[in-house]
């Protein structure tokens, strides 16, 4: 089977374009058809300044989210990242093959960097290093695909280079993996400002469904909704981003196709409407479960506990193996120590 990596990072409230986007594949798709490990990557939350009990309280969120939005322990491995050491181990060894180009051309980086900025904070080294913990993150597990949203492409063709550059200076040490893209609802939108990206780690509420969402919150985010000049629905992403981003929450939700979908409303009152219950309809079982989830934290801590066990085992031969390569001495065993005492 091939091996699946992905992970969601704990700096907000998942959102309806996490679970879109990304978990629902992982529930229904990915982890039937794989070896698939999904990882709440908490260290890549330590990137921007923040309060360390909300890091820790959305770490057990995420994990119980996943959980409630399908993902099986008996037939993938969830775990939290700063569990198992084999990921900042990589890390640095990454970083000694990375350059300084590489990582100030990351797209997120300069985002980020300049908003920190603008706020007159200042930015962390580990904001301009975190790409090369994510490649670590990937290649520690042999993993051959990575199903990313379009806006983390980028960060999988560094893992790329790297791995190669890596094979190519030291031995053949890493799979070279490569990213694959949800078909549909692969990039959902802010409901208020429907040309950004509806992110987690923006709390401006109203553009944002979150997972946890009442219904009628749900409803009231959907049906004030920016739409676009004119009234006719029309699915055009780039004249009329607002309809489309509804089109294509629907489609999402339902199914079906949104250039289709378009052809079957008249009004953008009534495709409000009907994305608003769509989307309650499609979170409905996870808001359910997750509760159910939040009664029973033995289990999700059991779960947890469990899966860094198992990536444990699967990462150390691969990042041992990448110490050895590329020329650190490997560490004397215990038992030898005796031995020679």
């Amino acid at each position: 089977m091939k091996r699946v990596f992905s992970g969601v990072k704990p700096t907000g409230h998942l959102t309806l374009g996490n679970y879109l986007g990304a978990m629902r594949r992982w529930a229904e798709v990915d982890q039937h058809r794989a070896d698939a490990l999904f990882c709440v990557v908490d260290l890549h939350a330590l990137t921007v300044d923040h309060d360390p009990a909300r890091v820790r309280r959305l770490s057990r969120q995420a994990a119980t989210l996943l959980l409630a939005a399908g993902l099986d322990p008996r037939l993938c491995t969830l775990f939290v990242q700063s569990h198992v050491d084999e990921h900042a181990r990589l890390s640095y060894v990454l970083e000694c093959v990375a350059t300084d180009g590489e990582m100030r051309r990351m797209i997120q980086y300069k985002e980020k960097a300049t908003r920190e900025r603008e706020r007159g904070g200042s930015v962390r080294l580990s904001l301009l290093t975190y790409p090369v913990l994510m490649a670590a993150d990937i290649l520690a597990y042999g993993t051959d695909e990575v199903p990313v949203g379009d806006d983390q492409a980028q960060h999988v063709e560094l893992t790329r280079d790297l791995a190669s550059r890596f094979n190519q200076r030291y031995g053949q040490a890493f799979v070279v993996p490569r990213a694959t893209h949800p078909p549909v609802g692969a990039r959902v939108m802010n409901l208020q400002e429907p040309t950004s990206k509806m992110g987690k780690s923006d709390d401006s509420g109203p553009g944002i469904v979150y997972l946890l969402d009442e219904p009628d919150v749900v409803r009231k985010k959907v049906m004030r909704a920016v739409t676009d000049s004119g009234r006719e629905v029309v699915y055009d992403r780039e004249g009329r981003p607002g309809v489309a981003n509804l089109l294509e929450i629907l489609a999402a939700c339902t199914g079906g196709n949104p250039r289709a979908l378009a052809d079957a409303y008249e009004s953008y009152g009534a495709l409000k409407k009907d994305t608003a219950e769509a989307v309650v309809e499609v979170l409905r079982p996870v808001r359910a479960r997750h509760q159910e989830l939040c009664a029973d934290p033995v289990f999700v801590e059991g779960v947890l506990r469990d899966g860094a066990e198992r990536a444990r085992a699967m990462a150390r031969p691969v990042v041992d193996a990448a110490y050895r390569a590329i020329g650190l001495l490997p560490a004397v065993a215990e038992p030898a120590l005796n031995a020679a005492r």
